[in-house]
């Protein structure tokens, strides 16, 4: 690691800050609420890191509290059946995020009498459960001094000590760095400390680093630009699949709507007829391919980014009667229902194309 002139960052500093600007977030404890006695839910710091992975935190409090209102204890949750958790997280995106949440609930009733384990290694044993939130979990919950490192807190590291080399290669270099900060007094408000400095001051563009409290310790901001860190390696460009997607809409005004396999990229979702996602085989993504005869007619398309490739599907309507058009595992849904249903984002697109008036506040791209 290298040497710097300027002091090292101090975490008394840190926590100092934290105390007096500290986010106010449904799952936290905060400084505050810790001296008087109250101590962090290792339930609310699980479930919010899971949410919290690639989400932003305004997108997660509603989920977060929606949540807590249906599955108060995480023996509700694994009681739960598994589509009411999938349509409960429909919206919130990478939805094997969600079917673990319900394994991993499971596990902590079936091998732990339903307290979570209070070791990073115990933790770490649970499903959908990796380093960084095992770790996240033992420091917040139980204030073992774990190394947490987010997007966030790369930031913050790679800017104090200025380090060069590129993510996600430097990932060991910044946690070695890491440890030389994080305290064993409080390391859980460390790591929530950290979170907000990246996430209030020292954000991705014009950090507000007259505002930080480690302004003097910080090579970046002292020796070059701290918007030149973190290194990150130059993206590849995400390639494209197509497809087609089928609304179907019956007499009753219900769409016509069936259930992913249980695996895979949308597993156990809700989904209205598609194509296979690719190019690769002709016919595939036009009307030859609808999945039962009928007047299909084009309604356009729409564009949707996972994250490691684009989708684009061409959107076909037919008006039919229920009676002759129910492929297999299909059903029929009101339209006024589908706000209830466990359907992603990209499904919500196609119907939208499709019918206009079925969601509020869906862009096509």
């Amino acid at each position: 690691m290298k040497l710097s002139p300027l002091p090292h960052p101090d975490a008394s500093e840190l926590l100092g800050w934290y105390d007096r600007h500290h986010r106010e977030l449904p799952w936290r404890v905060s400084p505050v609420m810790r001296r008087n006695g109250k101590v962090a839910d290792p339930y609310h710091i699980w479930m919010s890191e899971v949410m919290l992975q690639q989400t932003t935190v305004q997108a997660v409090k509603a989920y977060f509290e929606k949540f807590l209102s249906l599955w108060p204890t995480v023996g509700d949750l694994a009681s739960a059946d598994t589509e009411d958790v999938m349509k409960a997280w429909a919206g919130l995106g990478y939805y094997a995020r969600a079917r673990n949440l319900k394994k991993c609930a499971e596990a902590v009733v079936a091998l732990h009498d339903g307290a979570f384990p209070q070791t990073v290694e115990g933790l770490r044993r649970l499903p959908g459960i990796g380093d960084y939130t095992s770790a996240a979990i033992a420091a917040i919950a139980y204030d073992i001094r774990a190394l947490v490192m987010d997007g966030n807190v790369e930031r913050v590291v790679s800017r104090l000590f200025s380090v060069r080399e590129a993510l996600p290669g430097a990932k060991p270099i910044l946690k070695a760095y890491l440890e030389t900060l994080t305290p064993a007094e409080r390391p859980g408000d460390f790591a929530q400390a950290m979170m907000d400095l990246g996430a209030t001051i020292c954000t991705p563009r014009r950090p507000a680093c007259s505002l930080c409290p480690w302004r003097e310790s910080c090579v970046a901001l002292h020796q070059d630009d701290p918007e030149n860190f973190p290194v990150k390696e130059a993206k590849k460009e995400k390639p494209v699949r197509q497809g087609a997607a089928f609304v179907a809409v019956d007499e009753g005004q219900r769409v016509l709507l069936r259930k992913r396999p249980d695996t895979g990229l949308l597993g156990a979702m809700t989904e209205v007829p598609t194509t296979g996602w690719t190019a690769s085989r002709d016919g595939e993504t036009g009307i030859n391919a609808a999945p039962f005869a009928g007047d299909w007619k084009p309604t356009g398309a729409i564009t949707h980014v996972f994250t490691h490739f684009e989708l684009r599907l061409s959107v076909y309507r037919a008006d039919v009667e229920s009676a002759g058009a129910k492929p297999n595992n299909g059903w029929w849904e009101p339209v006024a229902n589908l706000d209830g249903e466990a359907l992603p984002t990209v499904m919500k697109k196609a119907i939208a194309a499709a019918i206009p008036h079925a969601f509020q506040r869906i862009k096509r791209k």
